[in-house]
């Protein structure tokens, strides 16, 4: 029997219908205007909250998969954990993910190649951070299958060695789940923010858990990207006050692409 891990913030972080779901992410998906000629990214960093506040945000980064998207076949998905403070990272007990769209396969084959990662339903049954892209991702990559894996207190070169096993080729696409500042004043936010733009963009793994909730798993994935010489490149940078909201207190949110070498980079 297949176990599946049921859909926790449907109806919160994004519709709980599914025709009203589909309609949303298509919707946010067709407002992104990509360049024709660049190339497909083998990797994104992506903000994690409600669609009102992130969604279009999120969907600056998965557009970019949408013309290859049949192609993909595995996606690595790291997200902090919000809910369970534990060492190191984790995998689901579970065999496939739902949303309102249907369910997502794990792939338990990559599953096998990382036996250093324990197996937690009770860290992954409540968070958030992994499941909010699964309905991005049942559009722009339906065949894909998915290694969900919610990062704790882990070192950079813990989560990168964790990263390097799963890193594929061009059939496999890594999605690293963070936000950025929270709930700071409209303009200290962009400050902050644009700092940890830089960082991100210079592959600086010196991420701050203050400056990017993600800091576990994105400073990681910017280890792994260091060694492999990806390129990266900003999306786009807003925060909770530009999206919905007031200004007196925001969230902060980045999308970033990072693009392999010969990729249509130098």
């Amino acid at each position: 029997m297949l176990t599946v891990r049921p859909a926790y913030v449907a109806g919160r972080f994004y519709p709980g219908d599914t025709v009203a779901l589909g309609r949303e992410v298509d919707r946010l998906l067709s407002a992104v205007t990509v360049p024709p000629d660049q190339p497909m990214p083998k990797a994104l960093i992506v903000p994690h909250a409600g669609y009102v506040y992130s969604g279009p945000v999120a969907a600056s980064g998965y557009a970019r998969l949408q013309r290859a998207g049949g192609s993909i076949e595995r996606v690595v998905l790291l997200g902090p954990s919000h809910h369970v403070a534990f060492q190191g990272l984790a995998l689901p007990e579970a065999d496939a993910f739902e949303t309102p769209l249907g369910i997502v396969d794990l792939d338990l084959e990559a599953l096998a190649q990382i036996p250093q990662v324990r197996r937690s339903d009770a860290i992954h049954r409540p968070e958030h951070s992994l499941e909010v892209h699964l309905p991005f991702l049942q559009r722009v990559a339906p065949k894909a299958k998915l290694v969900p894996l919610a990062v704790g207190q882990a070192s950079p070169f813990q989560v990168a060695a964790v990263v390097e096993a799963l890193w594929g080729g061009p059939e496999t696409v890594i999605v690293v789940s963070s936000d950025l500042s929270h709930y700071l004043p409209y303009r200290e936010c962009r400050a902050r923010d644009e700092e940890t733009a830089r960082q991100i963009l210079r592959l600086d793994t010196a991420l701050a858990s203050e400056c990017a909730c993600g800091a576990a798993p994105a400073a990681g994935f910017l280890e792994a990207a260091r060694r492999k010489r990806l390129h990266p490149m900003l999306l786009d940078l807003r925060n909770s006050g530009d999206t919905a909201g007031g200004q007196e207190e925001v969230v902060g949110y980045g999308a970033f692409a990072f693009f392999e070498t010969g990729n249509g980079h130098p």
